[in-house]
């Protein structure tokens, strides 16, 4: 899952306006048997696996149940956001990092979990979870594992010994997640084609559903709902100073050391310019920029933190710029930052490119490269009229295919598909299924 800091993710239960629903219909698989399939589907079972970040996905869970489905999560995160949205939420534990002691702990223990909730489709999110979710339902006929590439995250960004060791390792351990995988989706087009390069998709069939939704209508109000941008400037002392704004986490693979140096650079052109960097440091270890890393560039360079008003701090921007080195799935932020009509500056990894078009929506700086980055910046300040044509196409991108009905949409198809699939196979042997049915209102 990617960087997103807006509460309104989290806080809001909305009425959303009424979708197509999964209706169920009976059918006579094989007309001369009398046999009856074991399984019933009174409403199709989602159980939604994540890390800790899951709660960002309560809207899209939402989603889902509007359209028929039984939503159950689990993951390593609190449990208290999906519980007030009348979400049953099971608490799961795992170790980041490649443990054969603790992953065969953790397998077993989540093999245990999804027997009790009984699932129809058991789906995954993040690296781990995609690795131990379809080895854990290898035992369980019912339950049709279905796993979401939202990025390759460190173990590709990183130059670490620890991440170069892995990379050796990762195919072979997806080839073998792949068996025991019913479909896999993939959030952009460069993990597709990468997986389908190093064979690590298998013989399940394979999707290509951009992001994970954003809830446009919930932005847009979040938007209008915002205090004014007049008042957030006093409060962060900005008076009318040219606003950038990054929102991530504060840590070297975000790309935040290349965003200090770019912020030098355009200091020296354009003094009045502050760079607002949004997102929580002291809770990323080892791999967070240091106090002393922003103290060398004050005052251009402002640190707030985690905040919850995101909508309201994009607002009163002028540039949105996303230096991340880290393997994206679709970055929530830059979605946000398209809705609220900020031009962005982003660099040419994977997920970006699936939003911005480099000169068309915005500009595409490589990684790593402050002199680029500076560069676009300034670009983006000198020339508004420009800047903002780029930044109303990002944003009629975003609400044409990145939303979170369309998206809730084509999971819910992904899903009707997978179980009528099984269902066609247990026809061919003699047995008495369920199909389910997309139908309109």
């Amino acid at each position: 899952m990617t960087d997103g800091f807006s509460s309104y993710t989290e806080s809001q239960a909305r009425d959303h306006t009424c979708r197509p629903s999964i209706h169920l219909k009976t059918t006579n698989c094989k007309k001369d048997n009398a046999r009856s399939s074991s399984r019933r589907y009174t409403k199709p079972n989602l159980l939604c696996i994540g890390g800790e970040d899951h709660n960002l996905r309560i809207p899209f869970l939402l989603a889902l149940r509007e359209r028929g489905f039984a939503v159950t999560a689990a993951g390593t995160g609190d449990s208290t956001p999906f519980t007030q949205h009348g979400i049953d939420f099971h608490p799961f534990r795992f170790d980041r990092f490649i443990n054969p002691l603790a992953d065969r702990s953790a397998i077993h223990a989540l093999s245990k979990l999804i027997a009790e909730v009984k699932p129809d489709i058991a789906q995954s999110f993040d690296t781990k979870p995609n690795l131990l979710v379809p080895i854990a339902v290898r035992n369980l006929p019912d339950v049709h594992a279905i796993r979401t590439i939202n990025g390759l995250g460190q173990i590709y960004s990183s130059r670490s010994a620890t991440a170069l060791t892995l990379r050796q390792v990762f195919p072979m351990l997806h080839r073998i997640a792949a068996r025991f995988t019913a479909m896999t989706i993939f959030q952009n087009r460069d993990d597709q084609a990468f997986f389908e390069r190093h064979r690590m998709i298998g013989q399940g069939p394979h999707r290509l559903i951009p992001g994970s939704g954003v809830d446009v209508d919930a932005f847009d109000q979040a938007l209008l709902d915002s205090p004014s941008s007049a008042k957030i400037r006093r409060q962060l002392n900005l008076d009318r100073s040219e606003i950038v704004i990054t929102v991530s986490r504060m840590t070297r693979q975000k790309g935040i050391p290349t965003l200090l140096a770019a912020a030098a650079l355009v200091n020296k052109e354009r003094p009045t310019v502050r760079f607002l960097l949004v997102g929580p440091r002291a809770s990323e270890g080892s791999s967070a920029i240091t106090q002393a890393d922003l103290d060398r560039h004050v005052p251009y360079v402002i640190s707030t933190g985690q905040r919850s008003d995101i909508p309201a701090l994009l607002r009163l921007s002028d540039v949105f710029a996303f230096p991340t080195e880290y393997r994206e799935g679709v970055p929530r932020v830059l979605l946000e930052a398209a809705l609220a009509n900020l031009p962005i500056v982003t660099t040419t990894m994977p997920g970006c490119t699936d939003v911005v078009m480099d000169r068309w929506s915005g500009f595409l700086v490589p990684p790593r490269d402050p002199r680029a980055l500076a560069e676009r910046i300034l670009e983006m300040l000198r020339g508004r009229e420009i800047a903002r044509a780029m930044a109303a196409r990002a944003g009629q991108l975003v609400r044409r295919e990145f939303g979170l009905q369309l998206t809730a949409d084509r999971y819910a198809e992904a899903y009707v598909a997978v179980i009528n699939q099984a269902l066609v196979y247990r026809s061919r042997n003699g047995e008495r299924g369920i199909s389910l049915q997309q139908v309109g209102p």
